[in-house]
């Protein structure tokens, strides 16, 4: 496909085709919605950094930086190769606002061997810093509009991406009345959407297929906001709140073959995230819980409460996830389970979660 070089682009355009986004000296990534933002500036840097983008760019604070720390960022002669260095500006609004005609300076004359990011959420186009990256450089939207056509070709785009997720990331197929109706039931949140998508993907067996059957039986609904509630509550060790919410699933008519992938695909990314620390701390390299989490695959607007859910399950009971969950997957497959029993499998992993629960290596 042709390389895209417009001033402009939305950030469906990037998260669709990242290999056919031209990226200039200068990128500003703008808007209020931090998961398009999060997401855009990932494939970027994935497609300029290859395989280790977390080690190849690097990423500066822009309510905590000064000028001079950006521009030693930019002059620093790289290590490795010839290639050019990924500078990622991230909150840059306090930066572009003290420091604004530097900036200007910078753009007219950016250097060749490096790339600079910048995400902010406030870039009026009328602004000589704005025209100018319009000129030279390139400008992400990511944010919804609130309406008219502009609104109208959002949604298009967000449509098209979901099935470009559910077939790149999921190895499904997302039929596209499928996609309409998901957006008739949940606002043009692509965050949210997205997790809808993961969800549903592992609802979608065997066809593989997510057809407006599987959305209206399993979105928007009661049953689904509650099932994410509870496994919340599980990671955050508040049992009785989860075993709270799993009565009423129950009592709803939930299935516990339905909730155990749903509690997977959430601890999961747990034991991933424990398992990319340990090895880096035997490597002795510097990892924070937040950046394996991401590595392991967490959403990105999931990552505060993941965090936190991570710390309160502690290393020692996170290393025992994979464990668990197949043995809990095993004990609903391995006998016609009554709803009694297939529920005992649930509680018990909910448990184990448990703040009071002890977190010995064998449990």
């Amino acid at each position: 496909m042709a390389k895209k070089s417009a001033a402009t682009l939305s950030g469906f355009d990037v998260l669709t085709d990242p290999k056919s986004v031209t990226v200039p000296a200068v990128v500003a990534i703008v808007g209020d919605d931090g998961f398009l933002q999060h997401e855009v500036r990932r494939a970027l840097v994935a497609q300029l950094c290859g395989d280790d983008p977390d080690a190849a760019a690097e990423h500066l604070d822009g309510s905590e930086i000064e000028y001079r720390d950006l521009h030693d960022a930019l002059s620093e002669l790289s290590l490795f190769g010839s290639g050019r260095r990924v500078i990622v500006v991230e909150e840059a609004d306090d930066l572009v606002k003290h420091y604004r005609d530097r900036l200007e300076d910078y753009v007219a004359k950016p250097r060749s061997d490096a790339i600079l990011i910048l995400e902010v959420t406030t870039w009026p186009s009328n602004t000589r810093l704005a025209k100018a990256v319009a000129e030279s450089g390139l400008t992400i939207r990511c944010a919804t509009p609130a309406q008219g056509k502009e609104l109208t070709e959002f949604t298009k785009q967000l449509k098209d991406w979901l099935v470009v997720v559910a077939r790149r990331e999921y190895k499904c197929e997302l039929v596209r009345a499928a996609a309409d109706q998901l957006l008739e039931q949940i606002p043009p949140e692509p965050g949210i959407l997205y997790q809808e998508i993961a969800r549903l993907s592992l609802l979608a067996e065997p066809s593989r297929k997510i057809d407006v059957k599987l959305v209206q039986e399993n979105v928007g609904g009661w049953r689904a906001r509650k099932t994410w509630d509870m496994i919340d509550a599980a990671a955050e060790g508040r049992a009785a709140d989860a075993l709270q919410q799993l009565d009423r699933l129950f009592a709803a008519g939930e299935e516990a073959h339905a909730l155990l992938p749903q509690m997977a695909s959430t601890l999961r990314k747990f034991a991933l995230a424990v398992r990319l620390f340990d090895q880096a701390e035997r490597r002795r390299q510097a990892i924070s819980i937040r950046i394996a989490l991401e590595r392991a695959g967490m959403p990105p607007f999931k990552l505060n409460d993941a965090e936190r859910q991570l710390k309160q399950i502690g290393r020692p009971r996170a290393r025992q996830l994979y464990r668990w969950l197949l043995a809990a997957d095993l004990e609903l497959k391995g006998y016609n389970s009554t709803k009694d029993r297939a529920r005992r499998v649930i509680e018990t992993l909910i448990i184990r979660l448990s703040q009071h629960a002890a977190p010995v290596a064998g449990r």
